[in-house]
């Protein structure tokens, strides 16, 4: 794992995370990136996601892409000495992510009361499906579940004409994991005027509302105000969405490119729309090559975009350019693909620093550098049934 670096911003700040699946560690994942030491804290059971995606070096896809780069040491929370080791770990850490149920942490004697009696300092970023202290709290939540709560699905159905099914993407999870890194961020600068920490109370039922720019037609029952959807069209290439209104389109169509009226003489309206949609069609057919879909809607000014397969995704030129899909160690003596973080900086770097590890790969490195710990005290958790680790571990390729 990579060593501290001043040139990432967040370098030198320790992070303890002790959550799993998407929303928690999605946002340690992006925290690693800036430059953070995360070191990621597991059950001796496993993060659920190891058994997600293709296995390489014995490391899931899933899990690697939401871990890499952290650090990783296996606890047994319920074993006699877990609670006062997590204790002299809190005591180090600027920042917790946890992603428990509300009642979980507490339960254990973890919760924030009880941390930041050890550390004042400490921000901590719990992510929960309802809040900490509403009726629904104790519910469990994984992304899905919030995108049925708040009304995604059920508009996905209704404007796609088709039955109601998840959304494609965990945007629930993700959500949370944004807006609690701008939470734990303020705190951190808030911290340096008052020297304490904060306790973040992050809902995904929250996150995902206000992350919701189509709430307001919800809201104000005035889903007939908007604009006509967007519309895909059939090209000779291939498939392409338009971003434009039909009707602006149409007359851009007309105007810049000398599209004729259809005759509709006597038509009525759905009839006159109807008309005008198939010469459209016709048209969008008749250009055979990505470069005449191109030209065309460059003349018109319009946005558009090709419909990609995501197994083709760094074929797209921006990505590709951008280095989007970083290709990293990935501990058999190649390499394998992950997204790069998104944050470029004029002067500071950022971005992923490394493949995931294995469950409790850096027990005595962590312990040590954090704590003081020597082999032997290590060795001594490992006995009581407080440290694990995963029987056989591939070492990362040189």
């Amino acid at each position: 794992m990579p060593k501290a670096d001043a040139s990432y911003p967040l370098s030198g700040l320790k992070v303890l995370d002790m959550s799993r699946v998407l929303a928690g560690p999605f946002a340690g994942r992006m925290l690693s990136d800036l430059g953070a030491d995360v070191v990621k804290l597991e059950p001796p059971d496993g993060d659920i996601t190891r058994l997600w995606g293709r296995v390489v070096a014995g490391i899931p896809g899933y899990f690697h892409q939401q871990n890499a780069g952290k650090r990783n040491i296996s606890v047994d929370l319920r074993a006699p000495g877990a609670r006062a080791l997590v204790f002299e770990l809190v005591r180090h850490a600027d920042v917790l992510i946890e992603n428990y149920r509300p009642d979980v942490m507490p339960r254990l004697g973890l919760g924030y009361e009880a941390l930041r009696e050890v550390n004042p300092r400490l921000v901590m970023l719990s992510i929960s499906g309802f809040g900490r202290d509403g009726p629904e709290s104790r519910r469990p939540a994984y992304a899905p579940i919030v995108h049925a709560e708040v009304g995604l699905m059920a508009r996905a159905a209704r404007r796609g004409k088709g039955p109601s099914r998840d959304l494609p993407l965990s945007v629930a999870d993700t959500n949370a994991s944004l807006h609690g890194l701008v939470g734990l961020l303020s705190a951190l600068l808030l911290r340096e005027r008052t020297g304490l920490g904060q306790h973040i109370d992050m809902a995904m039922v929250d996150a995902t509302i206000v992350t919701d720019d189509q709430i307001l037609y919800e809201l104000e029952e005035s889903e007939h105000t908007q604009g006509l959807p967007n519309d895909t069209w059939e090209t000779g290439a291939g498939p392409i969405l338009v971003s434009a209104d039909f009707r602006y389109l149409w007359r851009l169509l007309t105007s810049k490119l000398d599209l004729p009226e259809p005759d509709t003489e006597g038509a009525d309206l759905e009839t006159k729309i109807a008309r005008r949609r198939e010469a459209v069609g016709a048209f969008m057919r008749g250009l055979e090559t990505w470069d005449q879909v191109a030209a065309a809607m460059s003349q018109m000014n319009v946005a558009w975009g090709q419909l990609r397969h995501g197994r083709s995704l760094r074929e797209q030129p921006t990505v590709k350019h951008r280095g989007t899909i970083a290709e990293i160690d990935d501990r058999a003596g190649a390499t394998r693909p992950i997204p790069q973080s998104p944050y470029r900086f004029s002067n500071a770097l950022s971005g992923v620093r490394g493949p995931a590890a294995h469950r409790g790969e850096h027990n005595s490195e962590v312990l040590g550098e954090w704590l003081g710990k020597s082999a032997q005290d290590v060795a001594a958790l490992t006995a009581s049934g407080v440290l694990h680790a995963d029987a056989a571990m591939v070492p990362a390729a040189n």
